[in-house]
């Protein structure tokens, strides 16, 4: 398999810092859990959904344009919280969102009240697409499995850490038992 390729998909863009990685790590669950519920609202009418978003701003076919909105979203979320594949369920739920956005625009023009949630989803994803998932998510795993030198060596260092960290932690458990 090409290592540009799964360097391209996998590869975070790294500050080797444990906080930021943390935070980002907590970024991306709590940006990825809370888009969940938007895609079982679209499956609870979705030919509600579908007349009054899709149709709408003019889309062909708006039943299978919303089953596609309702599924980037459960299952592009989840992608996103834990970190798998995260450049492309991020630039899935980017597109359902610049859609929202347009479909707001439609509506109340510019609006604070109608945007904003889906620009703030927007920009969220948008950051994690260009960012990447961080040290803390499956696709570092996947990364350094395929490709060891593709983290530069900063990262790994921090993985090293954490690594040593977790020892020096069930050390002293062991010492005080």
């Amino acid at each position: 398999m090409n290592t540009s390729i799964l360097s391209l998909i996998f590869k975070p863009n790294v500050t080797p810092n444990i906080a930021s990685q943390s935070a980002l790590a907590i970024f991306r669950l709590v940006v990825g859990l809370m888009m969940i519920h938007n895609g079982l609202d679209k499956l609870g009418n979705i030919e509600s959904f579908a007349e009054a978003y899709v149709s709408y701003i003019g889309l062909p076919f708006p039943i299978f344009f919303s089953y596609v909105a309702a599924f980037t979203e459960l299952i592009g979320a989840p992608l996103v919280a834990i970190g798998l594949f995260t450049r492309p369920a991020a630039l899935g739920l980017f597109s359902t969102m610049l859609v929202a956005m347009y479909h707001h625009i439609l509506v109340a023009g510019l609006s604070v009240a109608y945007l904003e949630l889906s620009a703030i989803y927007a920009a969220c994803f948008l950051f994690i697409l260009v960012n990447g998932a961080g040290l803390f998510s499956i696709d570092a795993l996947i990364l350094n499995l395929f490709d060891n030198e593709a983290l530069d060596h900063k990262a790994k260092q921090v993985m090293s850490l954490e690594k040593s960290y977790q020892a020096s932690k069930s050390q002293k458990a062991q010492k005080v038992s």
